[in-house]
């Protein structure tokens, strides 16, 4: 069965900046590389899911400028619908990425049209939301459109999947409609308080007594613990030689909903299998460039 992933989020281009390190306060120091790609916490997530196996819709604004052409151009190629990515007055979004010889990154964000996403744009997108296995969304869109989004997926018994990325707090009326919430160790550490890096059990269900159901939270190199109801595990990371980890964390995401039963009955089979994808992508540079297929993912898991 394939799974139908409507995706509310991000269209960046990505400017990526090679570097050894980051430079000190008032240090000034040469790039070894730069260069542009397709990206977006939204878009990266989007062709993910749409390039391991789901069927995936997008909602989102570009800006009527050549970097919004290379985005809906992208999303296109890699089979994800644009019926619903409309066109905003302000330019598409773009990020700045510092990333280091390490494979570690920095990245600054300018939203752009991104920002520009309304409640009007999700009452026209209800169609593709209502029809949806899987709602997906993150934080580089506006949150109040993600609430009435939510609001509206779980009227129709559609699957609400969060990312809170770039972290920050998260209203009630939007965890309250949260399935599945999917933080990384920083980003779970701001939404919960809770210090201990060890202690991904009581952050996940810190994160549940919030209001999301079920908990994953992805640990870089280590992997993945998750929490689904009252039954816990951990997942490892493959290892590999990371050259860029631009798009590891929204690779896993995208992956993941593209495998995921509704009922989380498969929960860890779709964690390895997102590991896996992630895992590939951060071989490359790049984000969206960097994001395997289906086939590149079940061949290297065997």
């Amino acid at each position: 069965m394939v799974n139908n992933v409507t995706v509310l989020g991000s269209l960046n281009v990505d400017t990526i900046l090679r570097i050894a390190r980051l430079p000190k306060p008032g240090e000034t120091m040469p790039m070894s590389d730069k260069n542009n790609a397709g990206g977006g916490k939204g878009a990266n997530q989007a062709i993910a899911a749409a390039r391991c196996g789901a069927s995936t819709a997008f909602i989102g604004k570009i800006g009527d400028d050549e970097n919004g052409k290379m985005m809906l151009g992208l999303l296109n190629e890699s089979n994800v619908s644009t019926e619903y990515v409309e066109t905003s007055s302000e330019g598409t979004g773009q990020a700045f990425i510092l990333l280091q010889d390490s494979g570690e990154n920095s990245i600054l964000i300018y939203g752009g049209a991104n920002q520009t996403i309304s409640d009007e744009d999700i009452e026209n997108a209800r169609e593709v939301i209502c029809s949806a296995d899987f709602l997906v969304t993150q934080f580089e869109t506006p949150i109040l459109p993600a609430v009435k989004a939510f609001e509206m997926a779980k009227e129709s018994g559609v699957v609400t999947i969060l990312n809170p990325a770039p972290a920050k707090q998260v209203p009630q009326e939007l965890l309250q409609h949260t399935d599945l919430i999917t933080p990384n160790e920083t980003e779970a550490e701001i939404l919960t308080g809770v210090h201990n890096p060890a202690s991904q059990h009581e952050a996940a269900v810190k994160l549940q007594e919030l209001g999301a159901k079920n908990v994953i939270i992805t640990l870089g190199s280590k992997g993945a613990f998750y929490r689904v109801g009252e039954k816990e595990g951990f997942v490892p990371a493959f290892k590999v030689r990371a050259i860029d980890t631009t798009a590891a964390g929204d690779t896993f995401l995208g992956a993941l909903s593209s495998q995921l039963k509704k009922d989380f009955s498969n929960i860890e089979e779709a964690i390895v299998f997102a590991s896996r994808a992630s895992s590939l992508a951060v071989q490359k540079l790049g984000a969206i460039p960097s994001i395997p297929t289906k086939k590149a993912v079940e061949d290297a898991l065997k």
